[in-house]
């Protein structure tokens, strides 16, 4: 019999997985809850829903100690390391299409629907039917209600976060380089500037939204435009939460000493993540706030 077989390391049954289901099903009913308003102020709607993000992040640590425990244990083998190298891959392969039906709306909007309302395609009778004084041109500046807000030029802020995060995904690059020549004081000076530059970013993007709604009348309410300007850049910017957060946490461990040249998948997975945010902003940049 051929002995030369490759081990394959199989967890004992885990409990966090219900743990995480637990606690999606709190946060889904006490936003709800939230939202609805349905005891009135200071509903227990909220409480529900703090209680719930309370346990996923209790999970998520706990499971995340799990795995780490289990590689510093020499459990996993090479076969394992693809498992979790494939599954990145996934992972980000989702998020990429996640992003693509939001950009499709948008595309939607500003080139079928924009031009349509217009009178495009024989549909003049449409247009003066449902919105006689509209005019097809993107950003719609005006509600039906009569309401008008004002766009989000590219230039200021929007700019300079582009540069940020152009910026980190440079610092990134250079401190992946830093722990594959087992680097390890360049590698924590460039993670660190990385997760200081998606500090600020997120900072100067919460500033942006302040000014949208107190200087330019840009909301929620103010039409497709809003709707499609928020919904695109808010995404982004929990995405950009999520990566700050696991290249902190990356940070924390490479402070205590975790992580070889050669083994160093956790944090390839979080460059890898960074860099798909940043190529998201660049498309952001381009489509939502130059064009």
């Amino acid at each position: 019999m051929n002995q030369n077989y490759e081990k394959y390391y199989v967890p004992a049954e885990s409990p966090w997985p219900i743990v995480g289901a637990i606690a999606m099903f709190l946060i889904a009913v006490g936003a709800g809850l939230t939202v609805m308003q349905v005891s009135g102020e200071g509903s227990s709607g909220q409480y529900v829903l703090y209680l719930g993000i309370a346990i996923l992040i209790y999970m998520v640590f706990s499971w995340f100690r799990n795995v780490i425990e289990e590689s510093h244990k020499g459990l996993y083998s090479a076969q394992m390391d693809r498992s979790f190298r494939q599954g990145m891959s996934w992972f980000i392969f989702s998020e990429v299409m996640f992003f693509m039906a939001f950009f499709g709306a948008l595309f939607y909007a500003r080139m079928i629907s924009v031009p349509w309302l217009g009178g495009a395609g024989n549909n003049a009778m449409t247009n003066e039917v449902l919105w006689p004084t509209f005019e097809a041109v993107w950003p719609l500046l005006s509600t039906p209600a009569g309401e008008t807000t004002q766009a989000m030029g590219w230039q200021g802020l929007p700019l300079i976060n582009t540069l940020i995060l152009l910026t980190s995904s440079v610092t990134i690059h250079f401190a992946h380089v830093a722990i594959e020549n087992n680097k390890r004081g360049a590698l924590k000076v460039f993670l660190s500037l990385t997760v200081l530059l998606g500090v600020i970013f997120l900072g100067l993007q919460v500033y942006e939204y302040m000014h949208a709604y107190q200087d330019l009348g840009l909301t929620l309410d103010a039409g497709v435009y809003g709707n499609t300007f928020f919904l695109l850049t808010g995404f982004h910017g929990m995405h950009v939460t999520l990566g700050t957060i696991i290249l902190f946490v990356v940070l924390l461990r490479i402070f205590k000493g975790h992580f070889t040249s050669e083994k160093h998948f956790a944090f390839q997975a979080a460059a890898w993540y960074w860099h798909f945010v940043d190529v998201v902003w660049l498309c952001l940049f381009v489509f939502v706030y130059v064009l």
